[in-house]
């Protein structure tokens, strides 16, 4: 699971051209689900989204995380995370979760972030148009795999 992290001011997003979600301080977060992830992946990328310190301190430094500015969360659906681009132009989608899996993990990741930070979120499948002041600008990638022995852990 892919989690394109935006440290935000702000964020909104309109879902087939209604208004579906925003968000003052905090993070936008662009959500991507690979056809071997699960909850269990989902609620791991969830906590550490939520605990991230990238979030300046009275001394300017990234020590805070979105719970110590009590901020919020945006999550919209992304699987043009998982773009292969490795062949010719025109980028392949095909290593991306089927539809039903990837809202199905998509929906629980909301929840586990909730259980953290309130979250705002867009409309799985939708096509979305997401307005963001990017604060930093800070933008991050987190990757969530199963490793060989069991083990969850970020690459």
């Amino acid at each position: 699971m892919r989690a394109l992290i935006q440290r935000v001011k702000e964020a909104s997003v309109t879902a087939d051209g209604e208004f579906s979600g925003a968000i003052k301080q905090g993070l936008l977060v662009l959500l991507g689900v690979a056809p071997e992830d699960d909850a269990e992946i989902g609620a791991f990328l969830a906590e550490r989204c939520a605990t991230l310190r990238i979030f300046e301190d009275e001394a300017g430094k990234m020590n805070r995380s979105l719970l110590d500015i009590k901020g919020s969360m945006l999550v919209v659906s992304q699987f043009t995370l998982f773009a292969d681009t490795t062949q010719g132009r025109r980028p392949y989608f095909g290593n991306a979760a089927p539809p039903q899996l990837a809202d199905e993990l998509y929906e629980k990741f909301k929840a586990d972030a909730a259980k953290f930070v309130p979250v705002a979120c867009g409309k799985f499948g939708a096509d979305m148009q997401v307005t963001l002041c990017n604060d930093g600008p800070v933008t991050i990638m987190l990757e969530a795999i199963r490793n060989a022995s069991g083990k969850i852990s970020l690459i």
